[in-house]
């Protein structure tokens, strides 16, 4: 919704990427507000675009790593509670990246009623303050995001080729740097504290990122490869539906979640040793729901983040209205799939010591 219209024009004009009749109503939209993104990013532009400029950002941001589902929204929001030492981006400013600074303070609240306040694939509770993914402000920015897939699914592998971003041109490359920068300095333009960033394709990016930031500091969170597959296949089946503007083809759907997951975890697996020791810390999804104070006590011992008791009462805080939620129950998987997820994604299950099987009751 906070694409401008130079921009969405610019997307309709590239090959496949038609608007099925059933979504119409929903381009229209994306048009209008479009319309009104415009002439607001301009006039954000003229009047911080000097400021953003002289910002700095901090050397070291912190980046979750991890593929969709397993667990990196949980760890976001608990690190998000940190207001004394980080800043986060939020729904708000993901959706609109080139005019939160103009109208975060007004139009998130006159249009808060517009979000549903529980996410429809896991009913995890979100409002436009919300920690959120940068990665939806990039694909609004530069079009050179997967996340634009999940709108066009006809073009879907070919923008897989944005999630590790290796065969990009040099000139794609150094477009996708300065949109990312950019957003990043107009956080810090507003928070003045160093970032903490949760977008999953940033799992495959960790070489470029150290590149820009070598003193940035990465938490990967893991989760067992069964569970991780069937949480995805419920997003399809729920979320997805919410963000098609063509018809997806449901008998490709499992062969695209198994072939994505390979492409992250490939190049997450080839990079992660440039990460140095001190600036890395792994932590499974079900330590973190088990006993979560104490992981994000040991999180911030090993990456030296200061620990601050107003911290931790919050997160405390945040656990005591937890207690009633409960996760999705899924349906098994039959012995083909599992074979194939135990082939395909071998390497998780002996880098983590996954159990496989050839059916999950």
């Amino acid at each position: 919704m906070g694409i401008s219209l130079d921009r969405w024009r610019s997307l309709l004009r590239q090959p496949h990427h038609h608007i099925d009749p059933a979504y119409w109503h929903r381009a229209a939209v994306i048009t209008l507000t479009s319309l009104l993104s415009t002439p607001l990013s301009q006039l954000e532009s003229w009047r911080y675009d000097a400021a953003i400029a002289h910002t700095e950002l901090p050397a070291d941001p912190i980046f979750i790593l991890g593929h969709w589902r397993s667990g990196t929204t949980l760890l976001h929001e608990l690190m998000a509670l940190d207001t004394e030492h980080l800043a986060y981006p939020n729904t708000y400013e993901v959706l609109s990246p080139t005019t939160f600074l103009l109208t975060a303070d007004g139009f998130s609240r006159w249009f808060a009623n517009f979000v549903p306040t529980q996410r429809p694939m896991d009913n995890m509770p979100i409002s436009f303050q919300s920690p959120q993914e940068d990665e939806f402000a990039i694909a609004l920015t530069t079009l050179k995001s997967y996340y634009l897939a999940l709108s066009f699914p006809a073009v879907e592998q070919t923008y897989e080729r944005y999630l590790t971003l290796q065969d990009l041109s040099p000139q794609e490359r150094q477009n996708w740097q300065t949109q990312f920068l950019w957003f990043l300095k107009k956080l810090t333009l507003k928070y003045q504290r160093p970032l903490v960033l949760k977008s999953p394709p940033h799992t495959a990016r960790i070489r470029l990122l150290l590149k820009l930031f070598p003193k940035a500091r990465f938490i990967h969170i893991h989760r067992h490869p069964y569970d991780v597959f069937r949480s995805m296949r419920r997003y399809y089946h729920t979320a997805g539906w919410l963000t098609y503007l063509q018809a997806p083809n449901l008998e490709t759907l499992d062969q695209a979640i198994l072939r994505r997951y390979r492409l992250l975890y490939d190049a997450y697996f080839e990079q992660r040793s440039l990460i140095p020791a001190a600036q890395f810390h792994e932590v499974a999804f079900a330590d973190l729901e088990q006993a979560p104070g104490t992981q994000i006590q040991a999180l911030y011992q090993q990456l030296q983040l200061p620990y601050s008791q107003a911290f931790a009462a919050r997160v405390e805080h945040y656990l005591n209205a937890r207690q009633h939620y409960r996760k999705n129950q899924f349906s098994s998987l039959n012995e083909s799939i599992c074979q194939q997820i135990n082939h395909q994604w071998q390497n998780s299950f002996e880098a983590w010591g996954y159990q496989p099987s050839n059916k999950i009751r």
